[in-house]
């Protein structure tokens, strides 16, 4: 089996939750093949982000530059093809930065690329078995790459069951000194921050968060009363944004912010990455949707089949008088 690399993005020296979730990707691969942390950046940030991941990876590869401070797929694309192995598995999170990151890093190495992978069955020979997602999650399609020269996947964030923390001894290796000098066409300006709105939906330990299902604005009004039983805060997915029922500060997704609650209740949400992709920390998830086929799901701790129009009251009332007793 070739050596197995997972990319970790940080901020700051603080690794992206997926960190956990792609060494947990790594081993479904092949179980006794320890997977190699790649990290890239400043150099005191690289030694706090080696200390958090330090967990999960027994060993570390660094790659310091002062301009891989604010990541660009760019250079770290060109860095990564002068250090990584031939026949290299390499695995990243899809996000954005991973999206453009992947594709060209396949064709750089000469290797397969498989995008957007929920789901591992192994590797048997030169053959690796994964399960992607088509027509917005109701078909799973299963995918036999061929791995011979190598591979570049991108993991779905929350698709995979992080790996609890457990100390290992960590061997970290500088590779800084391999990748020479880094140039590129395009440049790190400025980060723009959203605006956060009447509620920082971020700051929050519950979210009730709807989508589509919700039908109409006036129906909005339904998640508020709940959220109100609760103590919570109303968060949505993109469409409820685009029909202009919320504010674009309450939605949460790939374009839009990204939270860590503790509890979240998916209301009439179908459960595209792109949402999930706002997910962090692996709250505990409530779905619930008229659709039983909706791929939210495939991702719930909880599932319930019922229209919110109908089942978000009633859980109100329900809410209210357990506060009642309490």
């Amino acid at each position: 089996m070739a050596r197995i690399f997972c990319y970790i993005v940080h901020k700051a020296g603080v690794p992206d939750d997926s960190a956990f979730e792609l060494a947990a990707a790594a081993r479904k691969i092949d179980p006794s093949v320890s997977p190699t942390a790649i990290l890239a950046g400043r150099g005191a940030d690289l030694d706090v982000a080696c200390n958090a991941v330090g967990a999960a990876y027994p060993e570390i590869w660094n790659i310091a530059n002062d301009a891989l401070a604010y990541p660009n797929a760019e250079l770290i694309r060109k860095a990564l093809v002068k250090v990584l192995p031939n026949n290299s598995i390499v695995l990243m999170a899809h996000d954005h930065f991973g999206i453009d990151l992947a594709p060209g890093l396949s064709i750089k190495l000469n290797s397969a690329f498989v995008s957007d992978v929920v789901d591992i069955a192994g590797a048997e020979g030169s053959a690796l078995k994964v399960v992607r997602q088509e027509f917005g999650g109701q078909v799973s399609a299963h995918v036999h790459c061929d791995i011979a020269s190598g591979a570049v996947v991108t993991i779905r964030p929350g698709a995979f069951k992080p790996l609890e923390a457990v100390p290992i001894r960590v061997a970290v290796v500088d590779q800084s000194n391999d990748i020479g000098t880094l140039t590129a066409g395009r440049r790190y300006l400025e980060t723009v921050v959203a605006e956060a709105g009447d509620v920082d939906i971020t700051k929050h330990n519950v979210l009730v968060s709807i989508g589509r299902g919700i039908q109409e604005k006036d129906n909005v009004a339904i998640a508020e009363e709940l959220a109100e039983a609760m103590g919570a805060a109303v968060s949505c997915s993109r469409p409820v944004v685009d029909a202009k029922w919320m504010e674009k500060s309450r939605q949460v997704g790939s374009s839009g912010k990204t939270v860590k609650p503790k509890v979240y209740l998916a209301c009439g949400i179908s459960g595209a990455f792109q949402h999930l992709a706002g997910i962090k920390g692996s709250p505990f998830l409530i779905a619930i949707n008229k659709n039983p086929k909706a791929p939210i799901f495939q991702v719930a701790d909880i599932g319930i089949v019922d229209d919110i129009l109908e089942f978000l009251p009633e859980m109100t009332n329900k809410a209210r008088d357990l506060r009642h007793v309490a």
